[in-house]
């Protein structure tokens, strides 16, 4: 009898009738309903929710940074004139107003960079005229643009906006960063668009994973071995166009855009990998590689191009019309416009120079340094000084105002075990995060290694100093601990962080006369060098 119902049971099954619920042929396992892959799970969570509170504590910040980067932005300056490297670029920025968008001083052969960062510096002296507030009013605004993004940076990678304000405060009180945003210089604008290319990666990372997430909910993340195509990324064509605007303002910028095209490689993978893809890598290549390439490297190029405007416009800029002077008409590249040609042939005369800017060749910088100081900021820079009876606001006859390039010790001295943890974590957990500001500061470091005979100086790491604050908040986020760890743990983690951060504060503030110029004694001038590298 039992064989006859079981024989029934499964002739309906086969016949495709509904089995009496709860009955199940003998000798048949159950069939089990897949349980559907919980999105958030595999792919990650979204951004924190408090979004208002995350906007006051963004836009409060940067308020205070601005008012900081701002103040007494006017001095010091030589007499009148630019200081230190603002005697390149100031005067360039200024004649580039005269002068149609290009620089017209072809004689001395000092046009060695891109011209973006000029042409930014102009806009500040078209808008407040030609004075020590006007050539720096556009690198205060982008220093404090820079602080901006830090803390959106460091909410977005620790989901905590605490820990996103602590970003900015750590940022506004950096001395390398409060200085360099402080000159008619390039470099502020280079920290700038990295960090914002870096910026636009991460929300092309959370919108990848958010599309694909809807593929995981609806069931289509099998339909074939390689995954979905994704469609526009328009985050990722506007970090391409970031890091074209960022090469415009110095060629190392070049660095990040290899190193950014390989963080964005390995989040495509990721996002395949955790949402199951049967061949992560191989999607990863035939769906995301062609449009990488279009995104990080067609349009870099074509945001690098469009910074030259003027010198394309001009008659006067230097090499303008090298092609039938100084090249040739015909070759194999004469299909090519000779504007372009004219660029590229510009463009080889300034790598020459920059190749011969060597130790050997134009002898010892009192300030320089080589890159393996860089980390800890163990030799600064000075970029003004000066004494006698004409300084005077100390009390005394003897005064001294001095300006110096300096790292804040309390967040560049802990670098080492800083980075060390961000390796750590990456290699014992994979947390993407470490690895992803571990590459963006090794891209800005690691090429200076490969010319060593070259001359270097630490304000180089000007663009790197978000990323170091980034990597400082990520070790104060393990510090805190997580969200549902007891009340005495994150007591205590509260307790640490703060008093690292009050730290970083206060030494800003011991620092504070010689990152402005405040004149002081001889006395004080001598307690705030604390090494002797921080001597001449």
């Amino acid at each position: 009898m039992v064989t006859r119902a079981v024989e029934g049971l499964r002739s309906r099954a086969a016949s495709g009738d509904r089995p009496v619920e709860g009955v199940q042929p003998l000798g048949a396992s159950p069939e089990v309903a897949p349980r559907p892959l919980d999105p958030t799970a595999v792919l990650g969570p979204p951004p924190p929710a408090d979004r208002l509170r995350g906007w006051i504590v963004t836009i409060a910040l940067t308020l205070v940074a601005g008012v900081v980067r701002f103040a007494g932005l006017g001095y010091p300056t030589d007499g009148g004139t630019p200081v230190f490297d603002e005697k390149h670029y100031v005067p360039q920025a200024w004649q580039m107003l005269r002068n149609g968008g290009v620089e017209d001083n072809p004689g001395y052969e000092l046009v060695v960079h891109p011209p973006l960062g000029k042409q930014l510096i102009a806009l500040g002296e078209l808008l407040f005229g030609y004075d020590g507030f006007g050539w720096r009013a556009a690198s205060a605004l982008a220093g404090t643009l820079t602080v901006l993004l830090v803390i959106r940076v460091g909410r977005r990678l620790t989901g905590s906006t605490l820990l996103g304000g602590i970003a900015g405060i750590l940022l506004i009180c950096d001395g390398l960063s409060h200085v360099q945003s402080r000159m008619g210089m390039l470099d502020s604008f280079s920290a700038f668009f990295v960090l914002a290319a870096f910026a636009a990666l991460l929300c092309d990372r959370a919108d990848v994973r958010a599309r694909m997430a809807l593929v995981v909910t609806e069931g289509r993340v099998d339909d074939t071995p390689f995954g979905p195509r994704f469609g526009v990324r328009w985050w990722r064509l506007l970090a391409g166009a970031l890091l074209g605007w960022g090469c415009a303002v110095k060629w190392s910028g070049s660095y990040w855009v290899a190193g950014f095209a390989l963080l964005v490689l390995l989040f495509d993978v990721g996002a395949r990998r955790a949402a199951g893809v049967r061949r992560p890598w191989v999607g990863t290549l035939r769906r995301d590689l062609g449009p990488a390439l279009w995104a990080l490297a067609v349009v870099p190029v074509l945001a690098y191009l469009s910074a030259w405007w003027g010198w394309f416009r001009s008659e006067t800029g230097t090499d303008r019309h090298a092609v039938g002077i100084d090249v040739g008409t015909g070759g194999p590249w004469s299909f090519l416009p000779d504007a372009l040609r004219s660029l590229w042939y510009y463009s080889g005369r300034v790598l020459e120079f920059h190749s011969g800017l060597t130790t050997e060749a134009s002898g010892v910088h009192p300030w320089e340094s080589k890159p393996w100081t860089w980390p800890m900021g163990l030799r600064p820079m000075l970029y003004y000084y000066a004494s006698g009876d004409h300084v005077t606001g100390c009390g005394r006859t003897d005064c001294i105002s001095a300006v110096m390039l300096i790292g804040t010790p309390a967040l560049w001295w802990p670098a080492v075990p800083v980075l060390g943890f961000a390796v750590w974590r990456l290699l014992s957990r994979f947390d993407w995060r470490h690895g992803a500001v571990l590459l963006a500061y090794a891209a800005g470091i690691l090429p200076w290694f490969a010319n060593m005979a070259r001359q270097m100086y630490f304000f180089y790491m000007t663009p790197l100093a978000p990323f170091l604050v980034l990597a400082t908040v990520l070790a104060m986020g393990a510090v805190l601990g997580p969200a549902g760890a007891g009340r005495e743990r994150r007591q205590t983690g509260l307790l640490v962080v703060g008093l690292w951060t009050g730290l970083v504060v206060a030494n800003f503030a011991w620092l504070w006369p010689i990152l402005m110029g405040v004149p002081i004694t001889p006395e004080m001038w001598d307690a705030q060098l604390w090494l002797p590298s921080w001597r001449q």
